[in-house]
Parts: structure tokens; C-alpha cells; sequence
């Protein structure tokens, strides 16, 4: 999947979105949640492109808070059927989808007898009825792929289409989507692949004041930087998200700036790729959102001192890299990558471990000051996803580089010289980090606070026009 996702990633992330949609969320419940009589009937059609599958979660008062959603499905009085009434927004392949994979709030029965409304997944075919689409929404890019509202007036879903357990949907889209969004990153490096090379034709052939744009040390740079962006993309699906489509949209921008007036025009190419990727970084999980995502649920396996291991950490498990971290911290000496790192990487390692035990100290002293109230430190808890994030890929690095001097494949200085250089920037930018969130610059809140809470306030901008007398 992520193979053939950065394939079509480098040609149209449109097309990329229609396939993600149906498959890296679309049925992905059915393979994940689906009974054997679900997967079954399902599957076959779904999986041969003979139907389309949809997901439909988003709704007008509900985004990045998916416990909210409105959507409701009763049980019928025979107790055969739920009967789903609500809408959805923002769905992809919504307008010609056959199956969709639908959340809403059940009636659940809590153990002291009461109900309460809780969220549950079910599997919905447009042939039941009652399911109707809105016009294809006019986007700013990812045109190529349909994107409508979905409605739901008193459809009849059959008791056995529920998927997973009753009041368990916030779990499943969850798992859904988590599993699904490797497909992003995976996208996103191939379209900074096609960035990178159509930059390289356009610079190694270009002429401006007597030389060639590959001469000048800025191009140098901009080039250098977007090869080191799309080394690292490889990571758990989360930080993936952030990383890739984050590092996509800087690749693709520099790109269409080093092609100069060229960039900005149709022919080119490179702006529709720009339009194309604005959006991977708001779906399947907002960026922001997920780095207080990464950063929260690390610190709540932190605090726990959970037991895991540099292999873990090495194989993809981010809760492992927190736990990890909180043991290291108490370290005075590094060395536990020496194993499994390859020999001329070693000294580059330990600016990874420098930057794990700085890691390991800081989440320690924020969870001792703030204990459970870190959930509402975002200035801290932000800062320290985001140096998460760096420690992992700098792992991700050393991994990726090691097999490659490991094997006689690939070019070994080529890549050893870009891992050095990542891990020498990224372990600078995740100390800083970790420097705010200990406390520097901590004074700036304070501004930060006044200055936004002025302006909502204000309902415009409060200050005086620098040329008004």
C-alpha cells in the first residue's frame, strides 16, 4: 500500500486521496473490526474496485473532537434495524461511494442501569435508502478527487452491520485512522520526490549570471535541505503524518522558489502540487492536533515508567521512545544505539543520546510540576512533541543509514553524509525545544495570552494604522 501510494503520490495526490479514501480508511473497518460474515460479504467487491468505499466521520460541529458528532441511529422496535438520521461534511469519495463506514451516537445501557449516548460504527450501503450526497465541494486543491456532504434521513441498517462492539466507534475511527495514515507520509515522499527532480533538471540546467543555479551556495543549501526532508519519512504513523506532509509542503514550496517567476505558473506543475498538499496537513488528524497527540499519550505511558527497550523504539513504537527516555535520564553515559548502529555512525549517535537524556529530564520535571494537569500546558506539551518528533526521525536516520552501509546497495557516503547532517540540525532544533518547554522564553506566555485574547476581544485588529495621524 504505501509502495503504490507514493508511486501515484508523484504523479496526481488527487487520485492518491480517492484510493486513501476508499481503502486506507474507507473499509479499513471492515478488515479491522469486520466479522467473518462482514468480511465476507464485503470484501471482495471492495477490494476489486468494483465498489467504492467512503468514511464518515466529520461533521459541521464536529472535527478534530470526534466524540461530538451529532449523527444519531436508534434501534427499531423490532430490534432488526437502527435507524441513522444526521449528515456528514468534508467526505471524500461521499458523492459516488457505494459503502460507507458511518459513526453516530447509540443509546448504551451503563452497568447502573442508566443511558448515556455513546458513538458507534456501522457499515452503510447507499442501496438502503434514505443515503443522498451534496454537490463536489469547490477545494482549493486535491480537485481530482470528490469530496461532498453525505446525508442520512431514517436509513435501516440491519443489526448486523454494526462494526465492532456497541458505543466502541470512537475507538474504531481511531484505530482506523491510525492505521491508515502511514498512506500520507508514504504520498507525500513521492511527491517530494517529483519536487526534487524536476528542481535538479531545472537547476543543472538554468544559466543565470554566467553560471549554472547549481553553482550558487543558497540553491546548494535549498537542494540540500529538501533531500534531507525526504530521507526521513519512514516513521510511525502519526509522527509520519506531521513529518511527511509537513516536509512535503516545505520541499514543494522551495522548490517552486528555486524555479523562480517558472514555479508560479500552471505549466510548471509544481503549483498544483502545492495546492494538492495543503490539505494533507489538516486530514486524518489535524498536525496540531496530533502533536498533542504524540506528546500527551507519550507522557501518559512516561508517567507510568513503562519498561521497553532500545529495539522498540528502534522498530516504530513511539510510547516506547517515551518510556525509554524516562529511564535514560538518570544516565550520566549513552551507548545504547553501539549495538545496532553501524560503526562509522557512532559519533553521531551521541548527539541522539544527548538529546534522549535532555528529553528524558524534561518530561520527568514537567510531570512532577504539573502532574495531570500537563493536559492543559499546550506551550510545553507542543514543544516537547515536537522534539519527539526529531528524536524519532533521528532514529529512523541512523536505522535507514545503517542498512544502508550494512548492504552493498545505494550510495554509502552519499547517505552517510545526509544522516550526519540531519541528525546535526534536528538535534539542535529538538534541545531548543525541550529549552522552552523547561522554561525559557516561558515569560513570553503571558503576551501570548493577552495579545490574542485582545484581538478576540476586540473583533479586529486593536491597533492604530502606523500612518493614521
Amino acid at each position: 500500500m504505501a509502495r503504490l501510494a507514493e508511486v501515484v503520490g508523484s504523479h496526481d495526490l488527487g487520485l492518491g486521496v480517492v484510493m486513501g479514501a476508499h481503502q486506507s480508511i474507507g473499509y479499513k473497518g471492515i478488515l479491522l473490526y469486520g466479522n467473518d460474515e462482514q468480511k465476507q460479504k464485503y470484501l471482495p467487491d471492495l477490494a476489486t474496485g468494483r465498489k467504492f468505499a467512503s468514511f464518515c466521520l466529520t461533521e459541521p460541529s464536529s472535527g478534530s473532537d470526534a466524540n461530538s458528532i451529532r449523527s444519531r441511529a436508534e434501534l427499531s422496535s423490532d430490534g432488526k434495524h437502527y435507524v441513522l438520521n444526521g449528515s456528514k461534511i468534508w467526505i471524500s469519495n461521499g458523492g459516488f461511494a457505494d459503502v460507507f463506514t458511518v459513526f453516530a451516537q447509540t443509546p448504551v445501557e451503563q452497568p447502573d442501569g442508566t443511558m448515556k449516548d455513546k458513538v458507534s460504527a456501522f457499515v452503510v450501503e447507499r442501496g438502503y435508502g434514505g443515503v443522498t450526497s451534496g454537490p463536489p465541494e469547490k477545494k482549493m486543491g486535491i480537485k481530482g478527487s470528490n469530496t461532498a456532504e453525505v446525508y442520512f434521513e431514517n436509513v435501516k441498517i440491519p443489526v448486523e452491520n454494526m462494526l465492532g462492539e456497541k458505543g466502541e466507534g470512537f475507538k474504531v475511527a481511531m484505530n482506523i485512522l491510525n492505521n491508515g495514515r502511514f498512506g500520507i507520509p508514504a504520498a507525500c515522499t513521492g511527491s517530494m520526490k517529483h519536487c526534487i527532480q524536476k528542481t535538479i533538471e531545472h537547476i543543472t540546467t538554468r544559466t543565470q549570471f554566467g553560471k549554472k543555479l547549481q553553482e550558487f551556495g543558497n540553491v546548494q543549501e535549498q537542494l540540500t535541505d529538501m533531500v534531507l526532508r525526504h530521507y526521513e519519512y519512514q516513521l510511525e504513523a502519526a509522527i509520519g503524518k506531521v513529518l511527511g506532509s509537513e516536509n512535503a509542503w516545505i520541499v514543494c514550496d522551495n522548490a517552486i522558489q528555486l524555479h523562480g517567476g517558472m514555479g508560479f505558473m500552471k505549466e510548471c506543475g509544481l503549483e498544483r502540487v502545492l495546492r494538492d498538499l495543503r490539505i494533507f496537513r489538516i486530514f486524518e488528524g489535524a498536525n496540531d492536533v496530533m502533536r498533542l497527540f504524540i506528546g500527551l499519550t507519550g507522557m501518559q505511558h512516561a508517567g507510568k515508567h513503562l519498561q521497553h527497550t532500545v529495539k522498540q523504539v528502534s522498530s516504530g513504537n513511539v510510547s516506547a521512545l517515551f518510556g525509554e527516555v524516562m529511564r535514560r535520564a538518570s544516565r550520566s553515559t549513552g551507548g545504547d544505539f553501539s549495538s545496532v548502529v553501524h560503526p562509522s555512525l557512532q559519533s553521531t549517535t551521541s548527539l541522539v543520546d544527548a538529546a534522549i537524556a535532555h528529553f528524558g529530564k524534561t518530561v520527568e520535571g514537567l510531570l512532577t510540576k504539573h502532574r495531570k494537569d500537563i493536559i492543559d500546558r499546550q506551550y510545553e506539551v507542543i514543544r516537547v512533541a515536537n522534539a519527539a518528533i526529531d528524536i524519532y526521525s533521528m532514529i529512523a536516520v541512523l536505522s535507514r543509514c545503517t542498512r544502508t552501509l550494512n548492504s552493498a546497495g545505494g550510495d554509502p557516503n552519499h547517505e552517510k553524509q545526509i544522516a550526519e547532517l540531519y541528525i546535526r540540525q534536528a538535534s539542535r532544533r529538538a534541545i531548543e525545544q525541550l529549552k522552552q518547554a523547561d522554561g525559557a522564553n516561558i515569560d513570553d506566555l503571558p503576551f501570548i495570552t493577552n495579545i490574542a485574547k485582545d484581538v478576540c476581544k476586540n473583533q479586529a485588529l486593536p491597533q492604530t494604522h502606523p500612518i493614521d495621524v
